[in-house]
């Protein structure tokens, strides 16, 4: 029975030295989870049951698991390179196929997917001309690298401080005449094909407290455009918001017009200020960049200065990930002993954060396995020594007169 005994243990520590050998190869392979050779020790059945004193017929292999530890994170140029810190897996579609990888290492191909070095598309919710996601099933992600068109203004925010101090002046208005007027603002509007004009706002004081608001539109003839109030404490009391009606324009777009929200607006006893004055229209812009944050959103950068959503990636984490099929070209796919996977947003649950310009290394400890390789060596040393004792043995036997 020995020569069985020493034939399965050569067997277990050849296979032993195949996994660590796997390992030490994939020491540099970006997302590579190492594996370890578990035995299990073999005895034979008996009708009667196992005796007390039954001697075992050997070793066996019992499984091969992956050891899913957190790899280090290495920092990369590319801002497609993605790293999982803690749990979960990227979700690829491979022309249909849905896989499992943690190599982050991505890039766009000629139609703006962002696909793994052997062409899968990584997954996630796609996101709608106006950054709106949809967060139903996850769908290929593209980078849209068409322009961000543009959006008229509908609303100015201006927080003023208008100085109490201030004399009425004298004379009608007249926004030629820096006398007739006490302070004045300008910002810049954007019409509906997303041309700049030049909104200039005149406040005139009429009495302790009021105040009348001129406006004009690219220089052109000021216009009255209301009257606000201010209360004994300085505050604004009527008169927000201003509508400013429909302007025409020059440009070929349509008659411009909006409203002035005034509020926060005050008449202090100090010098004309100006706090806050914002709008939420913007002229047309290219893609000049993005990136992917650590919940995984894709935000685009336009050369108008504005950003918008373009996707948002999703991982997927699995109750037994050592059920997982390997497929090699690191990835995996789902399997009954896996369970079903789990899809979520990064940093959500039990998923990890996504880190982006870096990759996940290998979690090789490379020292631990070449420790590992002389162990496996020498027991398979000492099974080939068992067999080789038993040949003594048996060679003694025949040799008997």
């Amino acid at each position: 029975m020995s020569f069985q005994q020493g034939l399965s243990g050569l067997n277990a520590a050849a296979r032993n030295l195949d996994v660590i050998g796997n390992n030490v190869s994939n020491a540099s392979t970006v997302g590579f989870k190492q594996s370890q050779a578990q035995f299990a020790d073999v005895y034979a059945n008996s009708l009667t049951g196992a005796g007390g004193s039954q001697i075992g017929i050997g070793t066996k292999v019992a499984q091969v698991a992956q050891q899913f530890t957190q790899g280090n994170i290495t920092s990369t140029n590319n801002p497609l390179d993605l790293a999982i810190n803690g749990g979960g897996f990227f979700r690829m579609d491979n022309n249909g196929e849905v896989t499992y990888q943690r190599n982050g290492q991505f890039q766009l191909d000629r139609l703006g997917f962002i696909v793994n070095p052997s062409g899968g598309k990584l997954t996630g919710y796609t996101a709608n001309a106006s950054g709106v996601l949809s967060t139903g099933a996850p769908a290929p992600l593209s980078i849209n690298t068409s322009d961000l068109v543009p959006n008229v203004t509908t609303e100015v925010n201006a927080v003023l401080n208008l100085d109490s101090r201030n004399a009425v002046p004298v004379g009608a208005f007249d926004q030629n005449d820096p006398t007739t007027f006490n302070s004045s603002t300008a910002v810049s509007v954007y019409d509906t094909l997303g041309n700049a004009h030049t909104l200039q706002s005149y406040f005139v004081k009429t009495s302790a407290g009021n105040w009348d608001v001129h406006a004009s539109l690219d220089g052109g003839a000021a216009f009255a455009a209301g009257s606000i109030t201010f209360d004994s404490s300085g505050a604004l009391t009527s008169g927000s918001p201003i509508t400013i009606p429909p302007q025409t324009v020059t440009t070929g777009a349509a008659p411009l017009g909006f409203t002035m929200d005034l509020a926060g607006t005050t008449q202090f006893g100090s010098a004309f200020s100006v706090n806050t004055l914002n709008q939420d229209g913007f002229t047309s812009g290219r893609l000049a960049g993005f990136n992917i944050g650590g919940d995984g959103i894709v935000l685009g950068r336009y050369t108008n200065g504005q950003t918008a959503v373009l996707g948002q990636v999703v991982l997927a984490n699995f109750a037994n990930p050592n059920g997982l099929q390997q497929l090699g070209n690191n990835q995996w796919a789902e399997s009954s002993a896996s369970g079903t996977p789990l899809v979520g947003t990064p940093d959500s649950g039990n998923l990890g954060v996504l880190q982006a310009s870096a990759v996940e290394d290998s979690n090789v400890d490379l020292t631990a396995e070449l420790v590992n390789m002389i162990t496996a060596q020498r027991v398979y040393q000492a099974n080939a020594q068992t067999i080789k004792a038993q040949d003594a043995v048996l060679q003694t036997l025949v040799n008997l007169r």
